[in-house]
């Protein structure tokens, strides 16, 4: 489990293809590592992955043929940068919102915009995930954690301030890159638990009203 806060902005060191995967090496930056252990969780660009190797300043994963199809990781080249975060302690300060590392699809940046110091973004999801995004709810994206300022069809808009920016990989992005996104974790669960029969569309107002999420005046 991850906050969506990012540690750092590692590089990719080298991509070793396999028969069935592949194995990425990265340098983790500036995040913390001296406490690392093998088979800990690592965020990479916001998809979760098991730590085979390390040392003191870089890890190596190997990547599923499941991931390498439903992410971004696939697409990343030596000296490409990556958003890294440790798993989260029960200790931890939860900064940003839960978020596993699975990631649920991809989506792409339609829309760059400078607006004072900050920059607005548009990003275009998959219409399968466009039910669990809301206005002012929380969204992962490659990673961070997030809050959505507008949803119109398929497109989302966020507002990415300085400090994002500099500490993320945001700072990269042009419209046409693909992102990975995970939505809301509470927003799947409330579908699966009010939708006994599997149908989605089935998920209505007053089904939220009738299990105690929201109320009618």
């Amino acid at each position: 489990m991850f906050t969506g806060i990012i540690q750092s902005i590692g590089k990719i060191i080298s991509i070793t293809p396999g028969s069935v995967d592949t194995r990425l090496s990265v340098d983790v930056g500036k995040m913390p590592f001296d406490d690392v252990q093998m088979g800990e969780s690592i965020s990479i660009n916001g998809a979760c992955m098991t730590v085979v190797s390390f040392d003191e300043n870089s890890f190596s994963v190997d990547v599923s043929r499941e991931s390498l199809a439903m992410t971004t990781l696939g697409r990343l080249q030596t000296g490409s940068p990556v958003n890294l975060e440790r798993a989260l302690r029960l200790s931890d300060r939860l900064g940003g919102h839960l978020v596993t590392g699975h990631v649920d699809g991809v989506g792409q940046i339609t829309e760059r915009l400078s607006e004072g110091r900050s920059v607005r973004f548009g990003i275009r999801v998959p219409g399968t995930l466009t039910r669990y995004i809301a206005h002012k709810g929380s969204i992962c994206i490659d990673g961070v954690s997030l809050t959505v300022n507008r949803i119109e069809g398929k497109e989302l808009g966020l507002q990415i301030i300085p400090h994002t920016l500099e500490q993320t990989i945001f700072s990269e992005y042009r419209v046409g890159d693909e992102v990975n996104l995970e939505v809301d974790l509470i927003a799947r669960y409330l579908e699966r638990l009010l939708d006994k029969d599997g149908d989605h569309s089935r998920l209505t107002a007053e089904q939220l009203i009738n299990a105690g999420f929201t109320y009618s005046e």
